[in-house]
């Protein structure tokens, strides 16, 4: 059993990891337990790979993870894994760990991490997807990283139009909206097909402004069933551009170019999309977000 509920970046590096480790042991079934919303991309990945959707927040203070922990113990994991290693998944460790079961943890290395900030030439960290396999190891599951791919890739169609993902969870790594709509209406004054992503209404209502502006921008915002078909869509793609966010990690499981533009973040502190290049990573100093 892997668990690992948030954010949904942080999710979705765990699935090339995911994809390898099915793939290489397609006798062991493999659960895993994240938030309902993602649960579209874990179906597709190998039959052997289960998904158990879980929202957190039914299950509040030790009552709730108790009643969580007994939900989950029905399953009879021989084995489980904590990609997450936060308060409530350590709960969940411990109480597996008394009920006799072989638990293992991400090491997140927090220490590397203050140091790296503390950096003023930046130096490649360790990635998520080394540190996931690495706590899959542990469980005696070794992984051979040439395994890794572009799970949501389909390499069989032709590729046509832009994406731009203009929001991120955080204020600090999105470039300013109004210099991202000089882009959308650039790019829509060279006739390219634009297609927009986000979530939420106030995100929908931005994309949805420039939609109304500019000819052949297309907001998908709230059109898109899940993110399984998001990803479908960024796949039909010629490139697509990002910020640090949960929609450069959906692009990156696809064969889509993926640019990304970072803020307050650092492409090399290891939570650089799964396959993308360093030189398409955009961080300029003194960039107003």
């Amino acid at each position: 059993m892997l668990i690992r509920f948030s954010a949904l970046g942080d999710i979705l590096m765990t699935v090339p990891v995911v994809d390898a480790l099915a793939r290489q042991y397609p006798d062991v079934r493999i659960t895993m337990v994240s938030r309902p919303y993602v649960g579209s991309i874990f179906g597709r990945l190998p039959e052997n790979v289960h998904f158990n959707g879980i929202n957190p927040r039914e299950y509040g203070g030790i009552t709730g993870l108790t009643k969580l922990f007994c939900e989950l113990y029905k399953l009879r994991p021989d084995a489980v894994c904590d990609l997450h290693d936060v308060l409530r998944t350590k709960f969940l460790r411990y109480a597996f760990r008394i009920k006799g079961t072989e638990v293992h943890s991400i090491h997140k290395d927090r220490k590397a991490r203050k140091q790296f900030l503390a950096q003023d030439a930046k130096s490649q960290q360790e990635t998520s997807f080394e540190r996931y396999a690495k706590a899959l190891e542990k469980t005696g599951f070794p992984i051979d990283t040439s395994m890794m791919r572009h799970p949501l890739a389909t390499y069989n169609r032709e590729k046509k139009g832009v994406g731009i993902a203009p929001f991120a969870t955080y204020e600090g790594k999105i470039y300013p909206l109004e210099r991202m709509e000089s882009v959308v209406k650039s790019l829509s004054g060279r006739g390219l097909e634009v297609f927009l992503f986000g979530a939420g209404e106030k995100e929908r209502a931005v994309t949805e402004s420039w939609e109304k502006k500019y000819s052949r921008v297309k907001s998908m915002v709230g059109i898109l069933p899940d993110l399984a078909s998001e990803a479908d869509l960024i796949d039909s793609l010629e490139v697509m551009v990002t910020m640090d966010s949960g929609n450069m990690h959906l692009a990156s499981l696809t064969s889509t170019p993926v640019v990304s533009i970072w803020g307050a973040t650092h492409p090399m502190a290891g939570f650089l999309g799964w396959g993308q290049k360093t030189e398409n990573a955009i961080q300029i100093e003194g960039m107003e977000c």
